[in-house]
């Protein structure tokens, strides 16, 4: 497949964070709120969705570029035909169903997905701020035929530091397919939200599995036993194209596989305020935006892929790309996402 070398096309400066601004940002710890919209769900329950945050044409036509692109790696698979779903015809993607090299967090229909104005717009009201970067999170596809899949067995956890209590991140992602309670997905604790502190107050002693990162902690059975304990139950989120999908990051959670015959695609899309990252942060970030590399979901980029080669069998995969196919065109409102703007803004004044 040809690639292009198409570059981002804005210079300009942000102006410097606002002032004032975040002053009613949500708390989320579960009280009565009487926001009249998504928020009092997310308060409550530690997660809501935001129905139509992209109109569905749109969703459809991201659907369609998501299934364009697994085709284009011309390895054999077509999304016509279930027969296709083998590693072999696929690009590389995780038990989770997570593809995370190839460039792909930085294809262009991925950074139209996060510029969409109802995804951002959702985020600016929990954070009560205009002035917020994005994540170069990856995608997920969840193939209803995963005969030849490694299996997603369940692994809740949060992807918070239990040391630092209190609502820090939002989470989202934004879905492309009908989503039902049989086609695979999200699954959370709904309410753990607001008993995280409690939890690991409690649980301080218990062993904890292994991470690589402190931003991520796994349930263990004693775990999920304290959960049940203290009345949380587990639930399926289901969500129709173009919904968007946000959960505090402290809510137990964590993603199955389809047991029905529709294909689950998502795009993880994470915001914060600039505000809340040092400079060093933003540094981080542009040189990962620059080598199109990805991030988790937390948007001020303390982890970075170190390459976009994707790995097949302990060797590089024979499609591996370092660029994206189609380097990301973005507006002046979605460059400010990048984080770059702020960062050249600082360097300005520091001069």
């Amino acid at each position: 497949m040809s690639t292009t070398t198409t570059t981002t096309t804005t210079t300009i400066t942000a102006e410097q964070p606002s002032q004032g601004r975040g002053q009613n940002r949500m708390l989320l710890d579960g009280k009565p709120t009487n926001y009249g919209d998504f928020r009092d769900a997310l308060n409550r329950d530690g997660y809501a969705v935001i129905k139509g945050a992209i109109p569905l044409d749109r969703a459809n036509g991201y659907a369609d570029a998501f299934y364009s692109y697994m085709e284009g790696f011309n390895l054999g698979y077509n999304r016509h035909d279930p027969s296709t779903v083998r590693r072999a015809k696929l690009p590389v993607l995780n038990e989770k169903g997570m593809i995370l090299d190839y460039g792909v967090t930085h294809e262009q229909w991925v950074w139209d997905i996060r510029g969409e104005e109802g995804v951002v717009d959702a985020f600016k009201k929990v954070y009560d701020d205009e002035d917020l970067i994005v994540s170069f999170d990856v995608v997920n596809v969840g193939f209803a035929n995963r005969e030849d899949l490694p299996e997603n067995k369940p692994w809740p956890h949060q992807d918070q530091d239990p040391t630092k209590p209190g609502f820090r991140c939002l989470q989202g992602l934004v879905n492309l397919l009908p989503n039902g309670p049989n086609d695979g997905g999200l699954i959370v604790c709904k309410g753990g939200h607001a008993l995280s502190e409690q939890f690991h107050i409690e649980m301080a002693n218990e062993e904890r599995i292994p991470a690589w990162t402190p931003e991520w902690f796994g349930f263990t059975d004693a775990g999920m036993k304290w959960l049940a304990d203290h009345g949380l139950e587990w639930e399926k989120v289901c969500a129709e194209p173009g919904d968007l999908i946000v959960w505090d990051s402290r809510t137990p959670h964590y993603n199955v596989a389809p047991t029905g015959g529709v294909d689950r695609l998502a795009v993880y899309t994470c915001f914060m305020p600039v505000a809340e990252v040092e400079k060093e942060d933003l540094v981080r970030k542009k040189g990962a935006f620059e080598r199109r590399l990805g991030t988790t979901h937390w948007p001020h980029a303390k982890h970075v892929s170190k390459t976009n080669i994707a790995m097949r069998d302990g060797k590089p995969c024979p499609v591996a790309r370092e660029r994206p196919v189609q380097e990301p065109v973005l507006s002046e409102r979605v460059y400010k996402l990048t984080g770059i703007p702020y960062l050249e803004r600082m360097e300005q004044v520091a001069a």
